[in-house]
């Protein structure tokens, strides 16, 4: 039982927001009683931070299933985002990792601490990989376009209230990235990738 409200909740937080889902909501759209939730989870923020854990696991997972499909590195930059666009597709306008941060700053400093080793440990092996592929210059820096491109995207969704902004900032944001890197064989591979994810 536990397990069903963590991935309800999950899914609602998302979906509605952080802020507005209350115990009441979770338990009506469960069908059980608010008493049951509250046998597992003594308050909204506990609930939340088992939430957040199960998204960041499933986060991972799904990024892991792209990886494992060996796109090239540029491919794989738009399949993850696109991964990540459908995610959040059906959440309400507002942004959830911008209302994890306005509204419950403690829960999302944890997460933020979690992800910046697996992310930045996930861009650094994109950057070598597309080095390899001849689709990024040889002579870049590795770690620092990693914390470039790090910064730009945390910056992006701790800043943007609107879900749809905050993808179409992200879009940009990784053609920018992409553009600093590439060679030309790199450029002639994000243009493709830019027509078909656009």
């Amino acid at each position: 039982m536990k397990d069903k409200i963590i991935a309800k909740a999950s899914e609602m937080f998302l979906k509605l927001g952080f802020k507005s889902i209350t115990m009441d909501d979770i338990a009506g759209e469960m069908c059980i009683s608010k008493k049951t939730i509250y046998k597992y989870f003594c308050n909204k923020e506990i609930l939340i931070q088992e939430s957040t854990q199960l998204v960041h696991k499933q986060v991972h997972e799904l990024i892991e299933s792209v990886v494992a499909k060996n796109h090239n590195a540029i491919q794989e930059n738009f399949e993850i985002r696109n991964l990540f666009k459908e995610l959040f597709n059906n959440s309400t306008d507002s942004s959830p990792v911008y209302q994890l941060k306005k509204h419950y700053p403690e829960i999302y400093q944890r997460v933020l601490e979690q992800e910046v080793n697996q992310c930045e440990n996930w861009f650094r092996e994109n950057i070598k990989k597309g080095i390899a592929e001849g689709l990024y210059r040889k002579d870049i820096n590795i770690e620092t376009y990693v914390k470039f491109y790090y910064v730009l995207i945390f910056h992006i969704n701790e800043n943007t209230s609107s879900e749809m902004e905050a993808q179409r900032i992200e879009l940009e944001a990784l053609e920018y990235h992409t553009r600093a890197m590439a060679t030309p064989s790199g450029i002639t591979e994000l243009e493709k990738n830019l027509l078909k994810y656009n």
